[in-house]
């Protein structure tokens, strides 16, 4: 009895009340496209004609591809990915996996069109009688349509529609075969499909597969490892061998199948096929990291990570730029130079312990290319709090993954000694530099708006090393003397200061705008590593100032390749430079880093202790490389001093700028130069530098009451009689400069104890 008409006769329409029969009853085991049943009479042309099917294009998007980050020597050092995947082109696939894979899931792939008929019946009724799925049904060209669709989708219920068991899916996945087989040839179509198919284990593509489960290329891989990766191909969620060992079984099991139907199909003898079911599953369990956590220098990772992520050159948002960064298949080449980031590395351990709550970071980078050779950190990058890992990027600012930074100390002061030198002071000018300082008045410091911004009421004081008298720029910036510079910032001007400091790069760590106030030449402001490395690098390279710069090239899925260029500008008078480095210099033999001493080269550099022993930072520069080291708690310097502290298992009662931040930058320099050439600074131009102008050093007096010795720096010793100073020892002041008195002034955090000290 025929039901409304219908032809029982017609085989299509046969075909088609089998699956919608089939799907109801849950017997679509073999996940076949189109699983045609009518007899060998039933050719794939008349199937498609019955259907009145026409092919329909299929958009393919590019594959998730791992993108590779490599160090200046070309070696890789890090990768991020969605999907571990490495597109290879058909002759890197050993021809025994491609046999495997055909054997097992399309064996006439090279005979039939889009659709085997004869192979979609028999694998029906193979897997119906014995009771399980032992061959695969669709054709390999369907098989590459529906993980194209799979992979498309972007929610949810789009992925579930990808592979819905429905006869509207079939036939939509029919057409898109047809197509493809017009498009591509049967290579072309195995290619893409060994590059797209998931194998278990993360594995995406055959590449990354047999890297994998058994650290060789596709290219190197055995019978017995084809023949388990062609298994996994069906199931891979039920034989992923990394879930457990009942997973290896199923796959082990699997592998034997296709053995068994390689042998069938008189692809393999049977012989060897029996040998090769004797061998264990041979997984060898090879992660493939990413993100940067797992990178060799994790800090340079996440550098290069946020580079891509905020920069529009790579997307329109950052959602696309992630997806470039995640799926792209880029090859990016960096900066990082394994020898100075060894030499960073190797000095901070030697000094502070990845265990110790103070972290010291450095970052070095080159003068006049801004090419960051180095980040390096004492403690691990990482989420784990048991293990004292870092969760940010301490090495950077806050764009580039980073905090809020540390406050800078003393480091800022040379902003204010280039600002001096570019307005006309020379060597010899000076001041009066008494233990305390007060601003004359409200209007003593203005910031770039003009406001008033001077603290009468605020007193700086003098360190115990910067010692009061008349200082000059030289001496004022060995020995760093509070007062002295907060008296230069007020004679050059508060907001030439900051301009300057601007020009040669200087931001805040957290991206808010610089605090322009009195105590600004003191290093009120918080700052990373790499962005005092890069300001140093402008008067290494006689006032050129260059972006840092982590990536030199990019090479993306399709070979073309981008480069990029330091982008540097001139900031500074050469010469004005030129006399910077010729003052910095002094630091090593007459000012504050006497006791550590230089690296036998032309070396310059300024010591910073922040208000209350915060903070500590060494940043100091030959003509071939810059670099810059902090150390600071990051719990929060103002209630974690360092002050009667361990670090490195060594005891500090206090923590100056050269007690370790100097000895990091001295030691990790001399390694990472080794080999380099020396190179001289420019001679400073003293016929513009040399002397003085109107602030020289007063002459001592023609007539002395007493015989006593003078001290000829206290310009205020004017009772003559050889000892101390009727107005109180200026010299000898014991607070710190500090960032401020952190009464709600702006100028940071902390008072201006007794205890206090700069350098």
């Amino acid at each position: 009895m025929q039901a409304q008409g219908k032809d029982r006769s017609n085989p299509v329409l046969n075909i088609l009340r089998l699956i919608t029969a089939g799907a109801a009853a849950g017997v679509l085991t073999a996940a076949v496209a189109l699983p045609a049943i009518g007899g060998a009479g039933i050719s794939t042309k008349s199937a498609v004609e019955g259907l009145n099917l026409k092919p329909e294009e299929l958009e393919e998007p590019p594959l998730s591809e791992v993108t590779r980050l490599y160090d200046a020597n070309g070696d890789q050092i890090g990768q991020f990915y969605f999907e571990n995947r490495q597109s290879v082109t058909l002759d890197k696939v050993a021809p025994i996996m491609r046999t495997a894979l055909i054997a097992i899931e399309d064996y006439r792939f090279y005979q039939h069109g889009p659709i085997d008929v004869e192979g979609t019946a028999r694998a029906l009724v193979k897997n119906l009688t014995s009771g399980g799925v032992t061959q695969g049904g669709s054709s390999i060209t369907q098989q590459y349509v529906k993980q194209v669709l799979l992979n498309k989708a972007k929610t949810p219920e789009e992925q579930a529609a990808a592979i819905a068991p429905t006869v509207s899916r079939k036939l939509s996945e029919l057409r898109h075969a047809m197509a493809v087989e017009k498009k591509y040839t049967k290579d072309q179509i195995l290619e893409k499909y060994l590059n797209i198919a998931y194998f278990g284990a993360g594995a995406h593509g055959i590449q990354a597969a047999a890297k994998r489960f058994f650290d060789k290329p596709a290219s190197e891989l055995n019978l017995v490892e084809a023949a388990t990766l062609a298994g996994a191909v069906q199931n891979p969620a039920r034989t992923d061998p990394n879930v457990g060992p009942d997973s290896r079984e199923r796959l082990l099991e699997r592998r034997n199948v296709v053995l068994d139907r390689m042998a069938e199909l008189k692809m393999i003898k049977p012989q060897e096929a029996a040998e090769a079911k004797t061998k264990k599953l041979g997984f060898k369990d090879i992660e493939a990291p990413g993100g940067c956590e797992e990178s060799e220098y994790p800090y340079f990772c996440l550098y290069v990570q946020y580079e891509i992520l905020n920069n529009e050159d790579f997307g329109k948002n950052q959602e696309e730029r992630r997806e470039l960064l995640e799926r792209g298949g880029l090859r990016i080449k960096t900066t990082i130079e394994p020898k100075m980031q060894a030499a960073a590395e190797q000095a901070i351990r030697k000094y502070v312990s990845a265990k110790d709550k103070p972290v010291a970071s450095q970052a070095m980078v080159v003068p006049g290319t801004g090419e960051i050779k180095a980040m390096a950190a004492s403690r691990k990058y990482g989420r784990s709090k048991s293990k004292n890992e870092m969760s940010y990027n301490i090495v950077a600012d806050g764009a580039h993954g980073g905090g809020r930074g540390f406050q800078q100390g003393s480091t800022a002061k040379v902003y204010t000694l280039a600002a001096a030198l570019e307005e006309g002071l020379k060597y010899g000018d000076g001041f009066p530099s008494p233990a305390g300082y007060q601003a004359s008045g409200y209007s003593a410091f203005k910031n770039c708006k003009g406001q008033n911004v001077g603290d009468p009421s605020h007193t700086v004081r003098n360190s115990s090393e910067g010692g009061g008298g008349f200082k000059t720029l030289e001496t004022g910036t060995w020995g760093s003397v509070n007062t002295f510079f907060v008296k230069l910032q007020e004679e050059v001007g508060l907001c030439d200061v900051v301009k300057m400091a601007k020009k040669l790069g200087v931001k805040r760590a957290d991206g808010q705008k610089l605090s322009e106030v009195e105590t600004f030449t003191l290093g009120v402001n918080e700052v990373d590593p790499v962005t005092i490395a890069s300001s140093y690098a402008v008067f290494a390279a006689r006032g050129e100032y260059c972006k840092p710069l982590a990536i030199t090239e990019i090479t993306d899925r399709y070979g073309k390749v981008k480069q990029y260029k330091p982008k540097c500008s001139q900031v500074l008078d050469e010469k004005v430079a030129d006399a910077v480095n010729g003052i910095l210099s002094g630091v090593f033999t007459k000012g504050t880093m006497t006791e550590v001493g230089g690296i036998g080269r032309d070396a310059a550099g300024k010591t910073g202790t922040t208000d209350n022993y915060m903070s500590a930072w060494f940043a100091g520069y030959t003509p071939n490389l810059a670099s810059a080291v902090s150390l600071g708690d990051p719990r929060g310097t103002s209630a974690h001093k360092l002050i009667g502290v361990t670090i490195g298992g060594r005891y500090y009662s206090y923590v100056y700028g050269a007690s370790i931040s100097g000895r990091i930058w001295k030691d990790s320099m001399l390694d990472a130069l080794k080999g380099v050439e020396p190179t001289d600074f420019t001679p400073v131009d003293r016929s513009r530098f040399g002397g003085c102008t109107d602030n020289c050093a007063p002459k001592p007096p023609k007539e002395r009451r007493d015989d006593g010795p003078r001290d000829p720096f206290d310009w205020f010793d004017r009772d003559d009689d050889g000892g101390g100073d009727d107005r109180g020892d200026w010299g000898n002041g014991r607070a710190g400069d500090g960032p401020g008195n952190g009464r709600g002034n702006g100028r940071g955090a902390g008072d201006a104890g007794p205890a206090g000290n700069d350098d």
